[in-house]
C-alpha cells in the first residue's frame, strides 16, 4: 500500500472517525440512557395514572409516549453539541485539516446521529407503548401493536425525533455555538410556531402544520386530527427541514473561515 493511499480521505474513514467522536464522549451515553429512560418511564407514569375519558382529546400513542417530549429537546442538543460542541474547543481546527473538502464532516455527522437515534428511540417508542398498554388495556387509550395505524404510528415518532436532531445538528454547525444552537432550536422549534400561530391568517395556520415539532405530531399521532396534514407530507416536510438545513451548513462550512 502506497503512503498516499494510505492516509487518503475516504467516506468510510470520514464515518469512523465522527462515530468515534460521538461514541467516546460520556455526555453522549448520558444523553442517550437520559432520553431512553424518559421515553419510556413517563409514558409508564401517565399511563398508570390515566382514568378514561376522551380519546376524542387524547391520543394513545402520544399518552404511553408522553416522555418523548422530552428526548424531543434532549437528542437535538446532542445535536447541537455534536457539531457546534466542536468549536468550543477548537478541535474544528483539527477536523477540517484532516477533511479539507470540509462538507463531507457534516454529512458524515448526520449519517453517524441517525445511526445511534433512530435505533435507540424505534426500540424505546415500541417497548414503551408495550408496557404502557399493561395499564391502558380495557380503557379507551388501549392500541395494540396489531391495530391498524400503530407501528407506523411509533415508527413515524422515531424518525421524527432523529429529523428533530439531525436539523437541530445543522443549527449548531450553522451557528457554530452551543448556547446559540440550542437557543435556535428551543426558540425556533418550540416557541416561534406558538407566536406566529396567534396571527389571524389562513396560510399562516396552514404553514405551520409544517413546522418541525408540529410536524412531529402528525407523525406521531394514531387518530389523525382534522385538516392536519398527512403523516406522510408531515415526514416529507421533516426531511426537508432535516437535509435542507444540512445542506445549507454544509455550503457555508465551506466558504467559511474556521
Amino acid at each position: 500500500m502506497t503512503t498516499t493511499a494510505l492516509y487518503r480521505v475516504t467516506p468510510s474513514r470520514v464515518l469512523r472517525s465522527e462515530w468515534h467522536k460521538l461514541t467516546t464522549l460520556r455526555s453522549t451515553w448520558i444523553t442517550l440512557l437520559f432520553s431512553a429512560v424518559s421515553i419510556v418511564g413517563l409514558g409508564l407514569l401517565v399511563s398508570a395514572h390515566y382514568e378514561t375519558g376522551s380519546r376524542e382529546f387524547v391520543d394513545p400513542i402520544e399518552l404511553g409516549l408522553a416522555g418523548t417530549q422530552i428526548a424531543t429537546i434532549s437528542l437535538p442538543v446532542l445535536g447541537v453539541l455534536f457539531t457546534a460542541g466542536e468549536y468550543t474547543t477548537g478541535t474544528i481546527r483539527a477536523t477540517l485539516t484532516a477533511v479539507p473538502r470540509r462538507a463531507p464532516v457534516l454529512w458524515a455527522k448526520a449519517g453517524v446521529l441517525t445511526a445511534v437515534v433512530l435505533p435507540l428511540t424505534l426500540v424505546t417508542c415500541l417497548t414503551g407503548h408495550a408496557l404502557a398498554q399493561t395499564f391502558l388495556t380495557g380503557t379507551d387509550q388501549e392500541a395494540s401493536l396489531t391495530d391498524p395505524g400503530v407501528l407506523a404510528a411509533l415508527a413515524g415518532t422515531a424518525v421524527g425525533i432523529t429529523a428533530l436532531t439531525v436539523f437541530a445538528m445543522a443549527l449548531g454547525a450553522l451557528l457554530r455555538s452551543v448556547a446559540g444552537g440550542i437557543g435556535a432550536f428551543v426558540g425556533g422549534v418550540m416557541v416561534a410556531p406558538e407566536v406566529v400561530g396567534l396571527l389571524p391568517v389562513d396560510a399562516v395556520d396552514k404553514a405551520v402544520e409544517y413546522f418541525p415539532a408540529q410536524a412531529v405530531g402528525n407523525v406521531s399521532a394514531l387518530d389523525a386530527v382534522a385538516g392536519a396534514p398527512s403523516p406522510g407530507l408531515s415526514l416529507l416536510a421533516l426531511g426537508l427541514w432535516a437535509l435542507g438545513t444540512t445542506a445549507v451548513a454544509a455550503a457555508l462550512l465551506k466558504r467559511r473561515d474556521v
